[in-house]
């Protein structure tokens, strides 16, 4: 039962990575997730309060980082509130419209409408667009080191 365990860990390990770059996906809950697998299937001794409560504040801080490295990539070039809520539309719903470039695309055209219904004219909706790119692909960055760290924590954890 404990290679069937890890097997799920490492599965729930992948997905979670595969969440910092593809946004439907879990990300960070299902690294969290992994932790309880290991606990409900192998053992709970190596989980005290601190490594929960330091798990915790790294998926809290991941989704405050989320919205925030991708606002902050949008206002940085100038962006409405409007651009920040199309951009935020366009990251769910572009891989879905758009499978190989919607992820990119997504939250571009959603920051560039946003822009424009706020009534910005068309070259700084576009600046604007091109920054809800940068704060994606920044906010990606962030995520993926952050789920890293948790995935090392958990193995100092259980090793030492």
């Amino acid at each position: 039962m404990e290679i069937v365990a890890w097997i799920l860990i490492v599965v729930l390990f992948i997905v979670g990575m595969a969440g910092a770059v593809y946004p439907v996906l879990p990300g960070a809950l299902a690294i969290y997730a992994a932790f309880f697998v290991y606990g409900f299937f192998i053992t709970w001794e190596h989980f005290g309060w601190i490594f929960w409560t330091a798990q915790t504040l790294i998926v809290a801080m991941l989704f405050f980082a989320d919205y925030a490295v991708n606002a902050w990539g949008v206002k940085r070039f100038g962006g409405s509130r409007a651009s920040v809520i199309g951009s935020t539309i366009g990251v769910i719903v572009g891989p879905f419209v758009i499978p190989a470039f919607g992820l990119v695309l997504g939250p571009f055209i959603g920051a560039v409408i946003g822009e424009l219904v706020a009534g910005s004219n068309a070259e700084k909706s576009m600046k604007v667009g091109f920054g809800s790119v940068v704060g994606l692909f920044s906010s990606m960055v962030v995520k993926v080191m952050m789920q890293i760290a948790m995935i090392v924590l958990f193995i100092l954890w259980i090793v030492f």
